[in-house]
């Protein structure tokens, strides 16, 4: 389990981008984050995965603050950014070798996990090529494949559809229900309420840096007779 405790970023004085987060992650569960635009959702997830670090409060992993041995709790992560960036002057093969070094894969298990997934994104001939020749579609495909290299216990994704064709979108999406059916954290953010609706097992809806929703789908519409849309646009209105 992953736990935000209390968690603050405060970027100027007075002015903060989260506040007092409060909130747990459970292994096997997809969990999607959801707000307007400047909400919170990437300054959460940058805290999550120790880019930038909070103001105030902590991060729990099964129970231990992941500042106290973090390079031992990104061994056990995978981050796919709303932008990717790549070493440009690489091939897309080298650029997944590469990571699967720093993630000490083996060479055989590498070798069968990017057969595997270049086939599933049809990417097996582009592989051969510069990585500054992609478009933005196919460096999301290559960002994706880096992640899963390593196997992830925990996967974060911020908006990890955008620029794909819908293919590619149904793989992600099975991709992210086998990792949780296995064991692993997944949370992703997402513009797309009806993505959210139809693949997560909690959902929450932050807005102005705090939570203000957080449950299964099916708890938050029980008896409203809305859409997770008309809720979102509703509640957040509201706040």
């Amino acid at each position: 389990m992953i736990e935000f405790r209390s968690i603050t970023k405060e970027y100027k004085k007075g002015i903060k981008a989260v506040d007092n987060l409060n909130l747990k992650l459970e292994e096997g569960k997809i969990f999607g984050f959801l707000g307007p635009n400047g909400a919170g959702k990437s300054t959460t997830i940058k805290m999550l995965v120790s880019i930038i670090p909070p103001t105030s409060g902590e991060i729990l992993y099964n129970g231990v603050d992941i500042r106290k041995d973090p390079v031992a709790f990104k061994k056990l992560l995978a981050y796919v950014p709303d932008e990717p960036k790549f070493y440009q002057k690489l091939t897309g093969y080298e650029y997944l070798n590469f990571i699967a070094d720093i993630f000490e894969v083996d060479e055989k298990t590498r070798k069968k996990r990017i057969e595997k997934y270049s086939a599933l994104f049809g990417l097996e001939e582009a592989l051969k090529d510069l990585v500054s020749s992609y478009s933005h579609g196919m460096g999301q495909k290559l960002s994706l494949m880096a992640a899963l290299v390593h196997n992830p216990k925990i996967i974060v994704l911020d908006e990890p559809m955008v620029g794909l064709d819908p293919k590619a979108s149904r793989e992600v999406k099975d991709i992210m229900r086998s990792l949780a059916d296995s064991g692993s954290i997944v949370f992703f953010s997402t513009h797309v309420l009806e993505v959210a609706a139809n693949i997560c097992d909690r959902v929450g809806i932050i807005n102005k840096g705090h939570l203000i929703a957080e449950s299964s789908v099916d708890e938050l519409l029980k008896g409203k007779g809305e859409t997770l849309e008309d809720y979102f646009l509703s509640i957040t209105k509201e706040a």
